[in-house]
């Protein structure tokens, strides 16, 4: 399991831009941890300074307490596999089978190795059977889940998953959820980018509120989504669930998931 922690993580662009201004972070081994917060706040930016695309311009990221300063972004693939929000930035091959074995083939695993890893990580997205296809001839959504099979098949001990429920319906939604569960579940850590409030109280353990640059909040779905954060969540340019309104108006305290406001309703009754 693998741990990773921002301390002081600031970028500056040369011209002058700060994007991200003293983050402090910590995710824990085995956990998973949403980032979210209104377009522009830095989310993004903060998950690529995870697997070494970005680095800062002051502060230090650490992976087992290991400075990723001085780690290649080569080195940082085997442990931290990073899926772009736009399928069309990340997809190349042309066919499904090329496009996921190629990270397990990257690493250096035998032919037999490779296929196993990719028809693994192709049925727990529900696209064994397109191993031909061209993702051109995909949907948008099996074109998603065909980006996230492939960080599946690296098999890293760190996922990261930017807008992973982009443009997919509620049973994809559904899907990417149990995926991210079960990653955890097997001692993996999962970082998650969403503007889906509702997916990230329901699947995540932990949520990182970002704006301009800052962690605004930290903490479980339960004190984020407690109407005392409210002021704080809608100045960073977000909403509470419609569980936690519907929970406030009710007198029921904080309800950031339909189970959650379900089980309240039912101990009040």
């Amino acid at each position: 399991m693998t741990e990773l922690r921002l301390e002081d993580v600031t970028l500056d662009y040369p011209d002058g831009t700060r994007a991200l201004d003293g983050i402090d972070l910590v995710i824990e081994p085995g956990t998973s941890v949403a980032l979210v917060g209104a377009n522009g706040s830095g989310k993004t930016t903060l998950a690529r300074h995870l697997d070494g695309l970005l680095r800062p311009t002051r502060g230090r990221v650490l992976l087992d307490g290991v400075d990723t300063a001085s780690m290649r972004v080569a080195q940082l693939a085997t442990t931290v596999g990073l899926c772009f929000q736009s399928p069309d930035r990340q997809i190349f091959s042309r066919n499904v089978r090329d496009e996921v074995e190629f990270g397990p083939r990257r690493l250096g695993l035998e032919d037999a190795d490779a296929f196993a890893r990719t028809t693994a990580a192709l049925e727990r997205v529900g696209m064994a059977d397109q191993l031909g296809t061209h993702p051109d001839d995909l949907g948008e959504t099996r074109r998603k889940l065909l980006t996230i099979a492939s960080v599946l098949a690296m098999e890293t001990p760190v996922v990261v998953l930017d807008e992973p429920t982009t443009g997919l319906d509620a049973r994809g939604v559904r899907l990417v959820s149990w995926i991210i569960r079960d990653l955890v579940a097997e001692g993996r850590t999962v970082v998650g980018i969403s503007h889906d409030m509702r997916f990230v109280a329901e699947t995540f353990d932990r949520l990182a509120v970002l704006d301009g640059g800052r962690i605004a909040l930290e903490g479980t779905a339960m004190e984020i989504f407690a109407e005392t954060s409210w002021p704080a969540l809608r100045a960073a340019g977000l909403e509470p669930t419609a569980a936690a309104m519907l929970g406030a108006q009710l007198g029921l305290g904080p309800t950031p998931t339909d189970d959650a406001l379900m089980e309240a309703v039912r101990s009040r009754s």
